[in-house]
């Protein structure tokens, strides 16, 4: 099995950037679909956005087009989330997920422990 772990997360104000890393161990990333999900306080879990094992992007939610970028490191076998223009409503903790290659949700089956994220007015 795969073992995620994110990083990244920080307290930032409104318009700033984060970048945040998904880096796996014990197996390669580099054939799988990795996503990103958030859960803010008192809500439910959403996708953010995914990579496909051929590198292609699927949002899940349309407050991310435009704003997050994902990317992958081959090399470090890492994930990244691209954060810009970041808003208030951003706020959550942010997991990075992977299983399969085509961005399905079903084919999830690997989780990271998450990482803070906190934008401040």
């Amino acid at each position: 099995q795969v073992q995620l772990a994110e990083s990244g997360g920080q307290l930032v104000h409104p318009g700033g950037s984060l970048r945040l890393s998904c880096a796996a161990s014990g197996s390669n990333l580099d054939d799988r679909a990795v996503g990103w999900f958030r859960q803010a306080s008192g809500k439910v879990r959403e996708g953010v956005l995914c990579i496909t094992s051929n590198d292609g992007i699927t949002y899940y939610v349309d407050s991310a087009r435009g704003r997050f970028t994902i990317s992958r490191d081959k090399e470090k076998n890492t994930v990244y989330l691209q954060m810009n223009s970041l808003k208030p409503e951003d706020t959550a903790v942010y997991y990075c997920r992977s299983g399969g290659k085509r961005c399905i949700l079903a084919d999830f089956d690997s989780w990271g422990q998450g990482t803070q994220v906190t934008v401040s007015s």
